[in-house]
């Protein structure tokens, strides 16, 4: 059965999205995110995701300007009272946000989701990152990122000091004897006395075990370090591809990587980025994907092309190809501009346009059309789903739910009503054992 997810910004949506003529402009208030949350609902989506950065990007010519002129990257809202808003309008749906292991604090985290699972009866999920760009090292006393093997050693034990946290209370714990006045049971609950590289942390945590055990833990690692810190830690994989054939290779690279670390490659979900222009046919779908691309400046591209690779690219000749980047934030969003580019033979400037408007999947047309393509990349063995992603908000998604879900539901390819009690259940992944992390860490020896 294929998994949907919805992937949205809390804020202006893309590069251009909020340009489109159907979109909508309430990305500051409350009523824009409780109705596409029940949008979502629905149409049964087993999740909404909503990415984050800690900073207004500064990667086209170190300024600000472009990112605030022309709405790439920037505003951000905080995005977990905005999860916490679009699970309070609903009961099914999932809810997903992303916070960075370089700039938070795990016993934070940790406390902040068990407590959001627990509150939404088993929905959270966390989408953890490495962060990718210096302006928010520079928020945070740094003058650049630390190097990507720190970033990710530090994530490392991020996630076994948050996972331990988790852990750190039994199930049973609770007992609320009004008679004798017991209250848990004492024994049930333990300290973790962590003390590493970069945290000492001595716990336990101050939430109860939550219904899920850990949230549902999302990646997008596409370096070989990412890939292996994902293939151990994530439940799901987000990733983004320019062609089936790379998104096939990526597929089995993950499920044989997780094999080799002891886990079963069925509870290791990957999805994704799929952006669906829905038409009547594939003619009118293609004339609302060229209208929509017409509104990228070439300028708005790219500052939204070096906020993710995390390289200015005023300093190369706009009109000449672009030259080999050997240190880029987000990886994966960098080899498939690198596999349009030297397929298209595209300049800088064309690659910020096409960029700027960039549909991951080549999902255009018909419902029919894109049910065809979603279940070729399933039978191909590429995807568990698929992470949506909207040209404009809410009205792509909206599309999506109208056109797209009833066709996916009468091939048998997707649920009609929803199963299970949490985003887990629904995700057909195990609710971990206490004591979990100790197979996922790299620093406990395997036997």
């Amino acid at each position: 059965m294929m998994h949907l997810a919805a992937f949205m910004n809390a804020g202006p949506q893309g590069t251009v999205g909020w340009r489109h003529p159907e979109a909508g402009d309430g990305f500051l208030t409350s009523a824009h995110y409780a109705h596409i949350a029940r949008v979502l609902e629905a149409a049964c989506f087993d999740l909404v995701f909503i990415p984050d950065a800690l900073a207004v990007p500064r990667s086209l010519g170190d300024s600000f300007e472009p990112a605030v002129k022309w709405g790439s990257g920037t505003p951000r809202l905080d995005p977990m009272p905005v999860i916490t808003t679009m699970a309070a309008v609903t009961e099914h749906l999932g809810v997903a946000a992303t916070m960075s292991t370089g700039y938070q604090e795990p016993y934070n985290v940790a406390r902040g989701l068990a407590t959001l699972d627990h509150l939404t009866a088993g929905r959270a999920g966390w989408n953890v990152v490495t962060s990718f760009q210096d302006a928010e090292a520079q928020n945070y006393g740094q003058n650049k990122l630390p190097e990507r093997a720190v970033r990710y050693r530090r994530a490392e034990e991020f996630l076994e000091v948050s996972t331990r946290l988790w852990d750190s209370w039994a199930d049973d714990v609770l007992i609320r004897d009004k008679a004798s006045g017991v209250f848990g049971r004492p024994e049930g609950v333990e300290a973790i006395d962590h003390q590493g590289e970069f945290f000492k942390v001595q716990g336990p945590l101050s939430v109860p075990r939550s219904p899920q055990g850990y949230p549902v833990i999302i990646q997008a690692g596409a370096s070989p370090a990412g890939r292996d810190f994902a293939s151990r830690w994530a439940d799901v994989i987000f990733c983004s591809h320019e062609s089936l054939a790379s998104a096939i290779d990526f597929y089995a690279d993950i499920k044989q990587r997780a094999a080799a670390f002891g886990r079963d490659p069925d509870q290791v979900k990957i999805l994704p980025a799929a952006t669906l222009v829905v038409g009547t046919d594939v003619r009118d779908a293609m004339a609302k994907h060229e209208a929509f691309a017409e509104l990228v400046s070439v300028e708005a591209g790219l500052s939204r092309l070096a906020y993710h690779v995390n390289v200015d690219l005023t300093q190369y000749d706009l009109d000449g190809p672009l030259p080999s980047l050997e240190v880029v934030g987000v990886e994966g969003h960098y080899r498939e501009v690198v596999e349009f580019a030297e397929r298209e033979k595209l300049t800088v400037a064309e690659i910020g346009r096409w960029y700027g408007a960039r549909t991951e999947g080549n999902m255009i047309g018909s419902a029919q059309d894109i049910a065809d393509s979603m279940e070729h990349w399933m039978s191909s063995g590429a995807a568990d789903g698929f992470m949506i992603q909207a040209t404009h908000v809410p009205g792509a998604f909206e599309d999506v739910a109208r056109e797209v879900v009833p066709e996916l539901q009468r091939r048998g390819l997707f649920r009609t009503e929803y199963e299970g009690e949490t985003l887990r259940d629904r995700l057909g992944l195990a609710r971990p054992e206490r004591g979990e992390w100790r197979n996922r860490a790299a620093s406990v020896v395997k036997a």
